[in-house]
């Protein structure tokens, strides 16, 4: 509440006319209102609540303002406990039903997460609306119909602070069948439920959000969700624009030494030789750099980001496939027919697929993310492939995109991609970053046969020629080499590397397009590479260039070239069980082993 204060304090200072201002302290309470309202399901006392009370709660969101003044709602009160134990039967199964749909690692998570106290709390409170209240043609309500659900919204948040402000915890249920419910509870049939609320007494209220303490979800910065005049153009009032980039950068730190000294020293007491596990010994000692304590949390549940976009390179003849393929891809991932899906399923991973730059309009679908900035890059051999604005708008959506998935409970993130050309792009960005010529950097691709791969090479060296990184990027800005050769996955990716390094969550690359993009990540912020491993070798030639100079080791080496995040995902049990050495290993203490420098 201090900032909150400051802030009032600075504005009672500043601000012109006060006249219609609530008085200091006033302000103050409704802040703090707001400030500590908890979605709560903990902690719940039998006590009754007075009715002086809850009338005042009940008044406080009857008062909510309402499209035409039609106050849609009713509020109905549930005492009776044979009633909330069936109640809750329905949300239990509802519950169920939802577990049963994510990956182990998050199903588990999930299953230690409490979401109702429909029993504990001594009264239910059921918030519905009335769409048809006010007549066929109630004010306000001619163009958006929805108005009548969002007027009701507005009464829920009333009453949850006044609720508060009275000493009393509100939590929202959620895990129901609309209908089903309205069945049970008798409603009309135009009579729609919006919220099912608990409240009553409780022992304490939280200091955080329980999803917050519980690391299952993560606020967004307010700077980042404020935009002037346009979307996009994020600035807090009276500030200048926000550079989300320059943001994320800054709040990356390098590791932790104390936690990687703690991890080494632990390494050493496990039931084990000193370095037998090689390479995964690292892993887990740089992981717990990156989390900053050892051991480091478990990197699961996981979840796969392809992001998808297409090049206009294509146009030279660099591929034998056609460009349609990419969209006919992307919904061949949303329908589960595709190789990282069959992988995601083995490993427990999530697959989302993000439309950056898609030829094609997509219609949207469950796991598709349509953040589409163009439909597909420019040719990069006739001028730069993405403008200024796009290939910032990119790197953005990839740091937005990042921390979406983590708020939404992965403790590790994976790498996927799709683009028809897009080996071509990575080979230019590689070239550019590292200063190898093309011919070295330059694979085959999707297959190509000589004379097409001979073409692909002498198109990379045109564009690296055009925008003047024949010799490499040398002290270019790397947004401006993206810009200059890359895609909007290529920047996407790059954005989705620095999301997970600010929030010093993992993240599992997978072949060229990926070591490309972690090329400018890296350009961009170096301290962004503790949060990288590098899944696996690809058969491509620059991604053996690209981890080389990052100075990544492949954990994988099996000759693959598909992408999607193919060769993370095979990767991803590698990075678990490495972690969870240091867990569930015991050391030679506790399990009574002896040391190999015991003495005889």
């Amino acid at each position: 509440m201090s900032s909150v204060s400051d802030r009032l304090g600075r504005d009672e200072r500043e601000a012109g006319d006060l006249s219609h201002a609530f008085a200091w302290d006033e302000r103050q309470a409704v802040y703090r209102a707001i400030a500590e309202r908890r979605d709560v399901r903990d902690g719940f006392l039998p006590d009754p609540i007075d009715d002086d009370v809850l009338t005042r709660v009940l008044e406080a969101a009857h008062r909510a303002p309402s499209v035409g003044l039609t106050q849609p709602w009713d509020f109905l009160i549930i005492r009776d406990a044979a009633k909330r134990e069936r109640i809750r039967a329905l949300a239990e199964r509802q519950r169920d039903g939802y577990a049963a749909t994510l990956p182990p690692a998050r199903a588990a998570r999930f299953d230690g997460l409490k979401v109702e106290a429909i029993r504990e709390a001594p009264v239910n409170i059921v918030v519905t609306c009335d769409p048809t209240r006010g007549g066929r043609n109630p004010l306000g309500r001619h163009v958006q119909p929805r108005t009548a659900h969002y007027s009701v919204a507005c009464a829920v948040e009333n009453l949850w602070l006044a609720a508060r402000a009275e000493g009393l915890a509100v939590g929202w249920v959620s895990f129901f069948d609309e209908r089903e419910l309205a069945a049970e509870l008798g409603l009309p049939a135009d009579v729609e439920i919006v919220a099912y609320l608990c409240a009553g007494h409780v022992t304490g209220f939280p200091p955080a959000p329980v999803l917050d303490l519980t690391g299952w979800a993560r606020r967004r910065p307010l700077a980042w969700a404020v935009h002037e005049d346009e979307y996009g153009r994020r600035a807090l009032p009276g500030k200048d624009a926000v550079d989300m980039i320059e943001q994320t950068v800054a709040a990356i730190a390098p590791p932790d030494e104390a936690a990687i000294r703690d991890a080494r020293e632990h390494q050493a007491r496990l039931t084990k030789p000193p370095g037998s596990l090689g390479v995964l010994e690292e892993v887990s000692v740089r992981l717990a750099g990156l989390a900053g304590t050892c051991p480091p949390p478990l990197p699961e549940p996981a979840a796969v980001a392809v992001f998808a976009a297409d090049h206009g390179v294509h146009a030279q003849g660099v591929t034998h496939w056609p460009q349609e393929v990419t969209a006919q891809m992307v919904a061949n991932f949303l329908a589960g027919g595709a190789v990282v899906n069959a992988f995601a399923g083995q490993v427990g991973a999530e697959v989302s697929v993000v439309d950056v730059g898609v030829a094609a309009d997509l219609d949207a679908a469950p796991g598709l993310l349509r953040r589409k900035i163009a439909h597909g890059t420019a040719d990069m051999t006739r001028g730069p492939a993405m403008t200024g604005e796009q290939v910032r708008r990119a790197v953005e959506t990839g740091i937005e995109v990042a921390r979406e998935l983590v708020s939404a409970g992965a403790r590790c993130l994976v790498t996927g991609d799709m683009g028809i050309a897009n080996t071509t792009a990575s080979a230019a960005l590689i070239a550019a970053f590292t200063g190898l010529p093309p011919e070295r950097v330059t694979g085959r691709g999707t297959g190509v046969d000589d004379a097409t791969h001979a073409r692909k090479v002498e198109i990379v060296r045109a564009a690296l020629v055009r925008h003047g990184l024949a010799d490499g990027a040398r002290e270019r800005d790397p947004l401006d080499v993206l810009a200059a050769v890359g895609g909007l996955e290529h920047a996407a990716l790059a954005g989705f590397v620095l999301g997970a390094a600010a929030l010093r969550v993992p993240v599992v690359l997978d072949g060229v397009i990926a070591g490309a993009a972690a090329l400018a990540a890296a350009a961009l912020c170096p301290d962004a590479l503790h949060a990288c491993v590098a899944g696996h070798r690809s058969a491509e030639a620059g991604h053996a260039a690209a981890i080389e100079h990052l100075r990544l080791r492949p954990l994988v080496d099996l000759e693959l070239r598909l992408g999607e995040g193919t060769g993370a995902l095979l990767a991803l049990p590698l990075v678990q069980g490495a972690v969870r050495v240091l867990h569930e290993v015991a050391t030679f203490d506790s399990a009574g082993v002896s040391g190999k420098d015991a003495a005889p």
